[in-house]
């Protein structure tokens, strides 16, 4: 098996010793380290995304691979001098009044792990910490995240707020939670709706091509 294919295989298996023993023998190869991570960490994500997205894998799984990555990538970073790699600035939170924050920081580490720069916020953010962190952080994209069918209409405020601010334009703005469908994000005037992390990952990604 070569190299590139033994790395996929160890950040799926979560085996992070396994992982840099490939990611060194490619360095020693000669392979480029952003090659690396786009040819072998973010096909091995691409991949793990599929599964849990077919109900194959589960969330300690996905864990397991995405930590992998991104200490795979801060290694990597290291040799680039710590230069961006990102695709993209991604600020993300749970909405004003809602708590949860599970599936919301399962999102931020796939996000991460396929490459974007994450701003976690935390649970139970108001519109102006959103409009606030989007401004400082250059953001590309706000993702709004509600597990109670009560606060998911703070999502609506929040993308009203970042209008009244004047910034709505330059940014795109993403939601996702139990309660939230297609539609009600449609009607909130959301720029899109995932229904799961792996979902998010492949959204974000066509919003920024």
């Amino acid at each position: 098996m070569e190299q590139y294919e033994l790395l996929i295989k160890a950040v799926m298996d979560g085996d992070q010793e396994a992982a840099i023993v490939a990611k060194d023998n490619l360095l020693a190869a000669g392979a480029k380290p952003l090659v690396i991570i786009e040819r072998g960490l973010v096909a091995a994500m691409n991949d793990v995304g599929l599964l849990f997205k077919e109900g194959e894998i589960f969330v300690p799984e996905v864990i397991m691979a995405s930590n992998c990555v991104l200490e795979i990538i801060e290694q990597l970073k290291l040799l680039i001098g710590g230069q961006a790699i990102s695709k993209g600035t991604v600020v993300i939170g749970t909405v004003k009044g809602d708590l949860h924050d599970i599936g919301k920081n399962l999102v931020r580490l796939l996000l991460e792990s396929n490459g974007f720069r994450v701003v976690d916020l935390g649970a139970d953010v108001a519109p102006e910490r959103f409009i606030a962190a989007a401004q400082a952080e250059s953001a590309d994209i706000v993702a709004l995240s509600a597990l109670l069918t009560t606060t998911m209409l703070n999502m609506r405020a929040a993308i009203e707020a970042f209008t009244e601010a004047g910034c709505r334009d330059r940014l795109k703005i993403i939601v996702g939670g139990a309660p939230v469908s297609p539609e009600f994000a449609a009607q909130i005037g959301a720029d899109g709706y995932a229904e799961n992390a792996a979902e998010a990952v492949a959204l974000c990604q066509s919003l920024l091509k």
